[in-house]
């Protein structure tokens, strides 16, 4: 499968040259926290610009931060003219969207309790029934785009957004589309913060992938976007090879202690790309910076290949973005197969040296033909993808 266009919206940048800029830079996103309403002694990805977004008339009933982002992804690197393109060849009815998210409309769904008054029912501006669904964003990018295709909404924590990857090639391959729009967006809110600081794992300073003295993760929020077609390989940005899914049927919250989820999901990327450990150039981890999460990872990494091949976490430019985690580090491990760059694992500045001797503590120029990456869930919500050069 050809990715024929790609656009990228996170703290580090509001478009894809902006995002170059900063990874070249090792110019993180992360901000103290300035988030309104929470006073968490912490560090986030905000994205600069939302609050400008104004939708037009016709969107009257979907404004939400996460449609804000949304929108403002979709603005950039001219994905909007690619999908008009797309549209002139293909079918819109034969053109899925997938897209992945956690926290939909949910900032909207806070802001209607808390103007809750006392003993009365919920303000009228906050009766948005679209808004305080779970399907709001697909929704969304589906009426923007003007697509009249199946419509589908991924949530499955951190994952969430790698696997529309592999649910698009399911539906291409099945025949009941010709090609899909994928991507994820997910948005700071009050649960989201607030939920992470009671299970303890938020860090209150920038956070430190990999780093003997990581102590949890830096929140974040982020829009991508991806056109998936089987063919095109004169506008290829990069090719989907293959993909691999598992679910450790473990715990809530916490990985399975052997990471056997997340080496079977490996495993099946490789397999269903039909390449051997060694010939992979790159991992992009999941890397969340917490101290279980990063052990385990890194442990599963090296029971699949003996000899790990160069790997970072670029979660310290963008804060981890949840359900948008899966899009935004697929288009960075897209943009290391273009540049033949790998950015290092920001922040970390002495690796476990018992199990993380493999991680990058400065960038390279190098051979990248193929990058795996890592989307790692709650639940034990694995997938991994196997992208390739164009």
């Amino acid at each position: 499968m050809h990715i024929t266009a790609m656009t990228l919206s996170c703290a580090a940048g509001v478009g894809l040259p902006a995002v170059r800029a900063a990874l070249h830079a090792a110019r993180t996103g992360l901000r103290v926290n300035d988030f309104p309403h929470c006073d968490l002694e912490t560090w986030i990805g905000r994205v600069d610009g939302i609050e400008e977004i104004c939708l037009d008339q016709q969107f009257t009933g979907w404004s939400c931060r996460n449609n804000q982002l949304a929108m403002l992804g979709l603005e950039q690197d001219q994905f909007m003219a690619s999908v008009s393109s797309l549209k002139q060849r293909v079918d819109p009815t034969r053109i899925a969207c997938i897209i992945g998210t956690t926290t939909a409309g949910i900032s909207n769904t806070e802001a209607a309790y808390r103007g809750l008054p006392r003993g009365q029912g919920f303000q009228a501006e906050h009766l948005q029934p679209r808004v305080h669904s779970q399907h709001v964003s697909a929704s969304f990018v589906a009426e923007v785009l003007g697509l009249d295709g199946p419509v589908l909404t991924v949530s499955t924590a951190c994952s969430s957004s790698a696997k529309v990857f592999a649910n698009a090639v399911r539906l291409i391959n099945s025949g009941w589309v010709d090609a899909a729009i994928v991507g994820g967006v997910d948005s700071l809110c009050l649960s989201v913060l607030y939920g992470f600081h009671s299970l303890e794992l938020i860090s209150n300073h920038p956070c430190q992938p990999f780093d003997l003295n990581r102590s949890g993760l830096s929140l974040g929020e982020a829009a991508g976007f991806a056109i998936l077609e089987r063919h095109n390989s004169a506008n290829s940005q990069g090719r989907l090879l293959g993909f691999g899914e598992s679910s450790d049927a473990h715990h809530m919250a916490s990985p399975h202690p052997d990471g056997s989820g997340a080496r079977a999901a490996m495993q099946q990327a490789l397999d269903s790309a039909q390449l051997q450990p060694e010939q992979i150039s790159y991992i992009n981890c999941h890397g969340t910076a917490t101290p279980l999460n990063d052990r385990i990872e890194a442990a599963a990494i090296k029971q699949v290949f003996p000899k790990p091949p160069p790997a970072a976490s670029t979660k310290a430019f963008t804060g981890h973005t949840l359900g948008a985690a899966g899009i935004t580090e697929s288009i960075l491990s897209l943009l290391s197969l273009q540049e033949q760059w790998v950015p290092a694992s920001l922040n970390c500045q002495a690796p476990e040296a018992e199990w993380a001797d493999f991680i990058l503590t400065a960038a390279q120029h190098m051979p990248v033909n193929y990058v795996l990456n890592n989307a790692f869930g709650f639940g034990g919500s694995n997938t991994s993808l196997l992208f390739g050069r164009a």
